[in-house]
């Protein structure tokens, strides 16, 4: 008897990502501009077309466009070869930071970084896209993680919380209003951020309790980077800076790893 199952979650979040994109040229502007986004896309495909060749993986095109749909909807700079050059090391940090075959670091996610350390001339979207649209995509993207194959949910629910906490703990202590860090939740960037990265299940800990430690602790470095260190894109800085913990916490509480598919595993994802 033939089970049904989940599609691959990708599907989902190429939709999501795309649909985002699509709002943002057709009815509300959140800064993102076809050619710049265009170039983004293209350079994640192109890479991952040359690194599959290279190393002889099978071309995998989808967890490469949602790369480059994230880079489109976070990036913004003052030069289109930027956008070139963070799809590229994106894509070809997938192929080289990889140990027991997990990406170290979210491939987007690295990327911005090592962009707003090298160049003056980059940065990441405000990504305030109003109430309306931010509950609609915080639905939808929701959705996303809870029908998708990839089951990674509970992470981005608990980062999401563990944010909230801290902005609210800190208003209070400040005796600043509830609508202060009400507004700064409502933030598109911090979406995209919570359920397209920290989410990741290729770089997320194998078990359900090393996502809880890891969610919590990226939110808590980040807050301490964003109101202590004045670090304002603190979110990327502190994924990144804490993504190696993964590898420790998946040797002390170990899980199930994570894959698309056996088919996908046989290539990079």
């Amino acid at each position: 008897m033939k089970t049904w199952s989940l599609p691959d979650a990708r599907y989902f979040q190429i939709g999501a990502l795309g649909a985002l994109l699509t709002l943002n040229f057709a009815l509300i502007d959140f800064g993102a501009r076809p050619l710049p986004s265009a170039i983004a896309i293209g350079a994640t495909l192109l890479t991952q077309f040359l690194c599959a060749r290279i190393t002889g993986a099978k071309f995998d095109w989808r967890s490469a466009l949602i790369t480059g749909l994230s880079l489109s909807l976070l990036l913004r700079a003052d030069a289109l070869w930027l956008y070139a050059a963070a799809g590229a090391i994106a894509i070809s940090s997938k192929f080289v930071l990889r140990i027991d075959g997990k990406h170290i670091f979210n491939p987007a996610g690295l990327a911005i970084v090592i962009l707003l350390l090298a160049t003056n001339g980059a940065w990441i979207s405000p990504g305030q896209w109003g109430t309306e649209i931010w509950f609609a995509a915080l639905t939808g993207c929701f959705a996303v993680l809870v029908l998708s194959a990839a089951r990674r949910a509970d992470i981005a629910i608990f980062f999401f919380l563990s944010h909230a906490v801290l902005l609210f703990a800190r208003a209070h202590w400040l005796g600043d209003p509830l609508a202060i860090p009400a507004h700064q939740l409502q933030s598109g960037s911090l979406l995209i951020f919570t359920f397209f990265m920290i989410s990741d299940p290729r770089t997320a800990p194998d078990s359900v309790l090393g996502r809880f430690l890891f969610a919590f602790a990226v939110a808590a470095l980040a807050h301490y980077m964003a109101f202590f260190m004045q670090m304002r894109p603190a979110l990327y800085f502190a994924l990144i800076l804490l993504s190696p913990l993964t590898l420790l916490i998946d040797r002390l509480i170990p899980a199930q790893r994570f894959s698309w598919s056996a088919r996908a595993a046989q290539g990079v994802s």
